[in-house]
Protein backbone atom coordinates (compact mmCIF):
# COMPACT_ATOMS: atom_id res chain seq x y z
CA UNK A 1 0.00 0.00 0.00
CA UNK A 2 2.70 2.76 0.54
CA UNK A 3 3.75 2.83 -3.07
CA UNK A 4 -0.06 3.10 -4.22
CA UNK A 5 -0.11 6.06 -1.30
CA UNK A 6 2.37 7.50 -2.83
CA UNK A 7 1.47 7.82 -6.03
CA UNK A 8 -1.99 8.95 -5.16
CA UNK A 9 -0.64 11.83 -3.19
CA UNK A 10 1.69 12.44 -6.10
CA UNK A 11 -1.26 12.62 -8.86
CA UNK A 12 -2.89 14.98 -6.11
CA UNK A 13 -0.19 17.06 -5.87
CA UNK A 14 -0.28 16.99 -9.96
CA UNK A 15 -4.07 17.61 -10.18
CA UNK A 16 -3.38 21.05 -7.88
CA UNK A 17 -1.11 22.56 -10.93
CA UNK A 18 -3.47 21.53 -13.58
CA UNK A 19 -5.94 23.29 -11.77
CA UNK A 20 -4.06 26.46 -11.27
CA UNK A 21 -2.87 26.12 -14.67
CA UNK A 22 -6.44 26.22 -16.06
CA UNK A 23 -7.07 29.34 -13.86
CA UNK A 24 -4.16 31.36 -15.46
CA UNK A 25 -5.46 30.39 -18.54
CA UNK A 26 -9.45 30.88 -17.53
CA UNK A 27 -7.81 34.63 -16.51
CA UNK A 28 -6.75 35.17 -19.53
CA UNK A 29 -9.59 34.45 -21.47
CA UNK A 30 -11.74 36.42 -19.33
CA UNK A 31 -9.27 39.70 -19.93
CA UNK A 32 -9.72 38.95 -23.88
CA UNK A 33 -13.34 38.50 -23.29
CA UNK A 34 -13.04 35.09 -25.28
CA UNK A 35 -15.86 33.61 -23.90
CA UNK A 36 -16.09 30.42 -25.64
CA UNK A 37 -12.33 29.05 -24.63
CA UNK A 38 -12.98 30.43 -21.09
CA UNK A 39 -16.28 28.27 -20.74
CA UNK A 40 -14.21 25.37 -21.86
CA UNK A 41 -11.66 26.05 -19.10
CA UNK A 42 -14.40 26.36 -16.91
CA UNK A 43 -16.35 23.25 -18.00
CA UNK A 44 -12.65 21.36 -17.85
CA UNK A 45 -12.03 22.39 -14.37
CA UNK A 46 -15.91 22.12 -12.61
CA UNK A 47 -16.25 18.74 -14.36
CA UNK A 48 -13.25 17.19 -14.76
CA UNK A 49 -10.36 18.37 -12.61
CA UNK A 50 -12.22 19.14 -9.22
CA UNK A 51 -13.82 16.01 -9.61
CA UNK A 52 -11.12 14.08 -9.97
CA UNK A 53 -9.23 15.86 -7.31
CA UNK A 54 -12.10 14.46 -4.24
CA UNK A 55 -11.79 11.03 -5.55
CA UNK A 56 -8.05 10.94 -5.43
CA UNK A 57 -8.29 12.51 -1.99
CA UNK A 58 -10.66 9.86 -1.36
CA UNK A 59 -8.85 7.41 -1.88
CA UNK A 60 -6.34 8.65 0.43
CA UNK A 61 -8.82 8.83 3.04
CA UNK A 62 -8.15 12.47 3.08
CA UNK A 63 -10.44 14.89 1.86
CA UNK A 64 -9.22 18.44 2.04
CA UNK A 65 -12.85 19.69 1.90
CA UNK A 66 -11.12 23.39 2.14
CA UNK A 67 -9.22 23.17 -0.64
CA UNK A 68 -12.06 22.13 -2.79
CA UNK A 69 -14.18 24.74 -1.55
CA UNK A 70 -11.52 27.75 -2.22
CA UNK A 71 -11.52 26.18 -5.56
CA UNK A 72 -15.16 26.03 -6.26
CA UNK A 73 -15.49 29.63 -4.85
CA UNK A 74 -12.75 31.02 -6.55
CA UNK A 75 -14.08 29.50 -10.10
CA UNK A 76 -18.04 30.91 -9.40
CA UNK A 77 -16.30 33.91 -8.71
CA UNK A 78 -14.29 34.09 -12.20
CA UNK A 79 -17.67 32.55 -14.09
CA UNK A 80 -19.74 35.34 -12.84
CA UNK A 81 -17.08 37.95 -14.41
CA UNK A 82 -17.58 36.21 -17.86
Amino acid sequence: MPKREKRLKKSVESLKKQIEEHFKKLEEDIQKNDEEVARYHIKEIDKSLIYDLEYRMSLLGKIDSAILEKYRKRLKELEEKL
